[in-house]
């Protein structure tokens, strides 16, 4: 499908993803593969980081926004009080972008298998927005959950992806 695309990757979904499958992702060939059939319109990346591992992945976000991807992170930090650590989603973030550009989009690829995502992928298809999820099968467990596939209008198997897309 040509038309007017956007990426939406929820990175840590799609780092384990990729890893159960045998791979590292190459963004630059990703970006570069999905532009192939389309123009891409944006490309958010979106990732929870560990506050003592902020530094580690520090060169490849850095990278990302150089290479026309906008990147949100959020820390995750350990509640000294309680010695437990609260858990941070970008699951928010990314809905709200989605549903800000969804009007200026013809088709949306969302990278995660997370079946809370069911409920954002419904309301942008109501917007008239085709919806490609990308995640895999062929891990165990499979890192898509079912729910997720069958309100996506397509289903990209990862796996498929791999020559075009790995480091």
């Amino acid at each position: 499908m040509t038309g007017r695309r956007a990426l939406f990757i929820d990175g840590a979904n799609l780092d384990r993803t990729a890893r159960n499958l045998g791979f590292e992702i190459d963004y630059k060939r990703l970006l570069l593969e999905f532009e192939k059939s389309g123009s891409i319109v944006r490309s958010y990346f979106y990732l929870a980081i560990r506050e003592s591992a902020a530094g580690d992945v520090q060169r490849l976000t850095d990278w990302l926004e150089v290479n026309r991807f906008t990147v949100r992170t959020k820390l995750i930090r350990r509640h000294e009080d309680e010695g437990r650590r609260s858990r941070r989603s970008i699951g928010i973030d990314l809905a709200i972008d989605a549903l800000e550009i969804a009007p200026q989009l013809d088709e949306l690829f969302l990278f995660s298998g997370d079946g809370d995502f069911r409920a954002l992928v419904e309301a942008v298809q109501r917007l008239g927005v085709r919806v490609t999820v990308v995640s895999s099968l062929q891990t165990t467990p499979a890192m898509a959950s079912e729910e997720l596939r069958r309100q996506a209008d397509a289903f990209l198997e990862l796996a498929t992806l791999r020559n075009s897309i790995q480091r």
